[in-house]
């Protein structure tokens, strides 16, 4: 007579043999091995033989017998000649099925976290674009990427994969990529520095994140700007950095009011080429006055120069960095908006005393960037590529711009008043009173317009209405539709 299961019911065991996916002595060793962990097998609780399970679920014996072997490998089952198999799992080593005590794993977001931890899990940065829309900011015109040239480079450096470049990288980044950016940041953007001074990383917020990591302790003012980036809030907020906003008007970033409000601000975050998200320039007085307070009060001060490289007016202005004399300016740039987002290649200018510190942090965090893509880069560069494509861009970002800016004109309507576009790869629009951006962009997104919110980018009480809306993602009759399309939401 065959053994039975002592009062234990094994109906939660029935497969389908033709669905699901893996072996089906796989998903039946799962079955049995969650059954145990969670309670529903007891401990001691005896198991029908291989061949009665067999039948009983109609698979042949091999199959459980497969999964008994398993199970009994791992400890789960006690396999006995002549006796069966017990459920071997002692009850104190169950999963448990209550809510987990104090100090046990957490039950919800934020629970078992550091203080750091805590703010970096709030601080939830908007989700990045996956898909091209006419507003979406400082979307590159992808379509009029350059690829075949890239793949050459690409091509290239992978052919050239010798065994020393499939070795552990340097933490800074790969020489000629370093080489290659301290060359074009000096004619081009007045940036002064050796290649050591360079360290490239995945993104600019990931250098940001970085800086505040080194450069600041808990409760270290900071400038921001008002409004600003809101990818800078989070990294220092996530450092424990007490924040300042500092207003922004015309001609940049107040730097008076910065030294009245926090004037022991440990640094200051600034965008002064083309502001993020006003798109004014600081003016050469304010430059000059904010580089006199680093140099007096020992604040640093971290130049992110995101995408002046695109200015229409007139040429490129020069970094802060170049006319820094103390050594108080750190300098951020990015590839991934001049090139395409999923690069993933930016850069940190650092002073030389800064250097050791940061190679060091930078190695201890990430180890090293991928060599490939940066050795595809240096390529690029040192072909003449990506000055090209830069030119190229300059141009048809301008014709861009003017179609947005047309198309808003003659659409005529008084709730949206378009602010600064000498530079960069949006215009911001201010609403007129009444009108809140927030309502506004739940229509646009319903459009797959991909205008972003001005009013959240203050940390102010005071908010300005808005919407960022970008424009070198789109072609020109792209951007016109757009706008067709946008107007009658403001009503």
């Amino acid at each position: 007579m065959p053994k039975r299961s002592q009062g234990v019911s094994l109906s939660f065991l029935m497969l389908d043999s033709s669905r699901g996916t893996g072996p089906l002595h796989r998903r039946l060793y799962e079955r049995l091995r969650e059954a145990i962990l969670s309670g529903t097998l007891a401990p001691r609780s005896r198991l029908p033989s291989t061949r009665t399970l067999a039948r009983e679920l109609g698979f042949s014996r091999g199959t459980v017998e497969e999964a008994f072997a398993q199970l009994d490998a791992e400890g789960f089952l006690e396999r006995r000649v002549g006796s069966g198999s017990l459920v071997a799992l002692p009850e104190h080593a169950r999963a448990p099925r209550s809510a987990p005590a104090r100090g046990g794993a957490p039950r919800a977001r934020g629970d078992g976290l550091s203080r750091r931890g805590r703010r970096m899990a709030g601080d939830v940065l908007p989700a990045e674009a996956r898909d091209v829309r006419p507003f979406t900011p400082c979307l590159p015109a992808l379509e009029l990427f350059p690829a075949k040239a890239w793949a050459r480079a690409v091509a290239r450096q992978a052919r050239a994969l010798v065994p020393e470049r499939m070795l552990y990288g340097e933490p800074e980044g790969f020489r000629p990529l370093r080489e290659a950016i301290a060359a074009h940041l000096g004619p081009a953007r007045g940036v002064r520095c050796d290649w050591r001074q360079v360290l490239v990383f995945s993104s600019t917020q990931q250098a940001l994140d970085l800086t505040a990591r080194l450069l600041l302790d808990e409760g270290d003012g900071v400038w921001l700007e008002e409004p600003g980036y809101l990818g800078a809030r989070v990294a220092f907020e996530s450092a424990g950095a007490r924040l300042h906003p500092v207003p922004v008007d015309a001609r940049g970033l107040q730097v008076d009011t910065g030294r009245t409000r926090a004037p022991r601000a440990r640094l200051a975050y600034v965008t002064p080429s083309h502001q993020y998200p006003l798109g004014v320039t600081m003016s050469l007085p304010r430059r000059l006055a904010l580089l006199e307070h680093a140099r007096a009060s020992g604040m640093w001060v971290l130049e992110d120069d995101y995408d002046s490289e695109f200015r229409y007016a007139t040429r490129p202005l020069a970094a802060i960095q170049g006319m820094d004399a103390a050594g108080r300016v750190l300098y951020a740039g990015t590839f991934n908006k001049v090139m395409f987002p999923s690069l993933r290649l930016a850069f940190l200018v650092v002073p030389p005393g800064l250097v050791e510190s940061f190679t060091a942090a930078r190695a201890s965090t990430e180890g090293h960037p991928p060599t490939l893509p940066q050795a595809a880069m240096a390529d690029f560069m040192d072909s003449g590529h990506y000055v090209t494509h830069l030119r190229h861009m300059r141009q048809v970002y301008s014709e861009r711009r003017d179609a947005l800016l047309d198309a808003l004109r003659r659409e005529g309507n008084p709730s949206l008043r378009p602010g600064a576009a000498e530079a960069g790869m949006h215009v911001t629009a201010f609403l007129a009173s009444g009108c809140e951006d927030l309502a506004l962009v739940e229509r646009t997104d319903a459009r797959r317009l991909g205008a972003r919110r001005l009013s959240p980018l203050y940390l102010g009480r005071k908010r300005e209405q808005g919407l960022v809306l970008g424009f070198s993602g789109a072609s020109p009759a792209g951007l016109r539709t757009a706008v067709r399309e946008l107007v009658p939401l403001l009503s």
